[in-house]
C-alpha cells in the first residue's frame, strides 16, 4: 500500500480503540523487546482515560499510522503522550505533523510550556524532539525530560 503525505490528524473516536492500542502497543514491544502486560492500563479505555485531555490519530488512507496525547500537567503547562508512529510509516513526517498539532493545541489552550519524556537510549526520540524545538532539562532514571517554552 503506498501512502501520501500530509496524513489526516483527527481527535479519537471509541471506533478506534483497538487500532491505536494495538498501534502504541506495537510500538512499545518492538522498543523493549516484549511488553510488561500489567503496564499502559490507560489504552484499554483511551476515551474514559483521555477525557480531560487530547488523544490524536493519524491516519493514511483508512489506516492508523500514529498516535499522540496531551494532558494538562500543571496550570499553563501540558505533557506530551503516547507518540507512537507504526514502524512502517516512520521517516515520512507522520510523528511532526502530530506534535505540531499538539503544540498547536497547547498553544491555543493557553499554555505556556510543553513538556513531555522519552526512554534515554531510543536515540531517535531524543533526536526527534531536539530537532523541534524542545530543550532537555533532566535526565534520570533512564528517561530524558524534555521543555518547549510556548511564545506567541
Amino acid at each position: 500500500m503506498s501512502y501520501g503525505l500530509p496524513a489526516r490528524i483527527v481527535g479519537f473516536q471509541r471506533c478506534y480503540q483497538d487500532a491505536a492500542k494495538s498501534l502504541v502497543l506495537n510500538g512499545l514491544a518492538e522498543r523493549w523487546g516484549g511488553l510488561n502486560e500489567n503496564l499502559n492500563t490507560d489504552l484499554n479505555d483511551i476515551a474514559g482515560v483521555y477525557a480531560n485531555g487530547h488523544f490524536l490519530l493519524a491516519f493514511c488512507e483508512n489506516e492508523v499510522v500514529g498516535t499522540g496525547a496531551l494532558i494538562h500537567e500543571a496550570k499553563g503547562v501540558m505533557r506530551v503522550v503516547r507518540m507512537s508512529t507504526g514502524a512502517s510509516m516512520r521517516h515520512r513526517g507522520i510523528g511532526s505533523q502530530i506534535l505540531n498539532e499538539l503544540i498547536r493545541i497547547a498553544r491555543s489552550s493557553g499554555c505556556h510550556q510543553v513538556v513531555l519524556e522519552t526512554t534515554s537510549t531510543w536515540n531517535d526520540a531524543v533526536q526527534f524532539y531536539l530537532n523541534r524545538g524542545f530543550r532537555i532539562v533532566d535526565e534520570r532514571e533512564g528517561d530524558t525530560h524534555f521543555v518547549l517554552d510556548l511564545t506567541c
